[in-house]
């Protein structure tokens, strides 16, 4: 297993040497700035290209914030809490006690306490203090089941399918075929009137916060009688033939509770692709985009996918330097959008470390489905 050990060094220094020898000792591999730059501010591209090779986090909140890099006017360490959240991946939070938070720091330390369902925390004053923490939590971590759990529906819920509305004005810039998932929380009595009009204030934060849109990509929130949404738009292509990657265009909260998102599926010339090895990385992404709103917060959710369009939709290899030259598409009629119909429910853990797998089932079901499969 590998742990990435993210915090700032100054005030910190004891505690990471301690914790490289202990988790190097305890048969895992630990993954620090100081083992791959020897700058004395860690490139941010570094550390985030590191954070995505490991199986873990682990967080440790000193006196000091860090260097502040100019793109996103945060430090690393509130980079990495960002990449890591939206990636699902489990956090281990350490909190020093007795000094005093800069106030970079402070605040950092309150967005970690406010997004930090799913999150262990834990405090500590000394290294000899922190190491048996570590451990005990490194050895649960290694130990333990599969975090994902399927159960049987009596009945499926009403999920409302965003593809029967059509592209509804998003700004896809032409492109009819999109995919959507949604995921509906079991046992939730939905929002009042009230609680969803919160919710679609803070959205848009939510949405940044996650990091999957830059600062200076503008988002447009809407509303309707049945649902908050907002929409993010899409990226323009240099010319007609521009081979385009998947990209989330919308996030739509449901007065029931449903959470669906809707994005591009990757594109060429062609049109537009169902990749067996693009699609289930791309559903992946957009479960734990959905997780990392940190709105569902029940124990048992329903997911279900869906691909509009299926007749201007192929299957094929997305390759994002060149267009195909041929395709396949269906050769007669014109076939309904494609949609799983769930039958199970699954654990939360689908928006987080279990996203792979969930994925992997939502995008092969599709494929299956579309009607030039063999």
């Amino acid at each position: 297993m590998r742990i990435f050990i993210s915090s700032a060094r100054k005030g910190l220094e004891e505690e990471r040497g301690a914790l490289d020898g202990l988790i190097r000792a305890l048969g895992h591999t630990p993954v620090r700035f100081e083992d791959f730059s020897a700058q004395t501010t860690p490139s941010r591209e570094a550390c985030l290209r590191a954070l995505e090779t490991a199986d873990a986090c682990l967080f440790l909140l000193g006196p000091n914030y860090g260097h502040v890099f100019p793109e996103t006017g945060q430090s690393a360490t509130h980079d990495e809490w960002v990449a890591a959240q939206a990636a699902g991946m489990p956090r281990l939070v350490y909190r020093k006690l007795d000094v005093t938070f800069e106030p970079n720091q402070h605040e950092f330390v309150r967005v970690v306490e406010a997004y930090a369902t799913g999150v262990f925390r834990d405090s500590f004053r000394t290294a000899a203090d922190l190491l048996p923490k570590v451990t005990e939590k490194i050895l649960e971590l290694a130990s333990a089941p599969s975090p994902l759990a399927f159960a049987k529906l009596d009945q499926p819920p009403a999920l409302h399918w965003t593809l029967d509305d059509g592209p509804g004005g998003l700004q896809t810039a032409g492109v009819a075929t999109l995919l959507e998932l949604h995921v509906m929380p079991l046992g939730s009595a939905g929002y009042s009137v009230r609680e969803l009009e919160a919710f679609g204030h803070s959205l848009p934060g939510r949405v940044r916060a996650t990091g999957i849109v830059g600062n200076d990509v503008p988002l447009s929130p809407s509303r309707s009688q049945n649902h908050m949404a907002v929409a993010v738009p899409a990226s323009r292509p240099h010319s007609w033939d521009t081979p385009r990657p998947g990209q989330l265009v919308e996030i739509r909260l449901y007065k029931t509770g449903q959470l669906s998102a809707r994005a591009m599926l990757p594109r060429d010339s062609m049109g537009s692709i169902l990749d067996p090895n693009a699609l289930p990385k791309q559903i992946a992404e957009l479960l734990k985009f959905i997780g990392a709103l940190n709105i569902i917060t029940q124990d048992r959710i329903v997911v279900a996918a869906g691909v509009s369009e299926p007749a201007t939709t192929s299957i094929g290899t997305f390759d994002p330097h060149r267009s195909r030259r041929t395709a396949s598409f269906p050769l007669f009629g014109n076939p309904s959008a494609l949609r799983t119909e769930p039958d199970e429910s699954v654990t939360l853990a689908a928006l987080q470390a279990g996203a792979e797998e969930v994925a992997g089932h939502l995008a092969q079901a599709l494929i299956a489905h579309h009607p030039s499969a063999a």
